[in-house]
């Protein structure tokens, strides 16, 4: 499957780039929901959590480790952040590669019911 993340990864679309391992990519979203909101993203290929192997778990770790050392080097770890994983549409996933979203810069609010 090749999804806008595929392409953002093989450099064939533009984008944003604030992070780069063997691993992993992140980058700026396009429709921020909070003032900083960076996507990693593992250039494996996993569709969503559902599909992630027991010996691909170390994936999650990797994602949620480079989001806190963004965050630090950025400057707003002490404030705090907000980091989150969507599975399929109910999650609200909408592009079909595992990602991390990587929310802060202001005060987010508390999770509320679902709507």
């Amino acid at each position: 499957m090749t999804t806008i993340f595929h392409k953002i990864i093989r450099r064939e679309i533009p984008a944003d780039i604030v992070y780069e391992d063997d691993d992993i990519i992140a980058f700026r979203d396009i429709a921020p929901q909070a003032p900083v909101h960076v996507l990693f993203v593992p250039k494996t290929d996993v569709a969503t959590l559902n599909d992630l192997r027991e010996d691909q778990a170390a994936i999650v770790g990797r994602l949620a480790f480079a989001a806190a050392r963004y965050a630090k080097e950025q400057g707003f770890s002490e404030d705090g952040y907000r980091i989150v994983m969507n599975c399929n549409d109910h999650g609200g996933q909408t592009v079909f590669q595992i990602h991390l979203h990587l929310l802060a810069g202001a005060q987010l609010g508390r999770f509320g019911t679902p709507g």
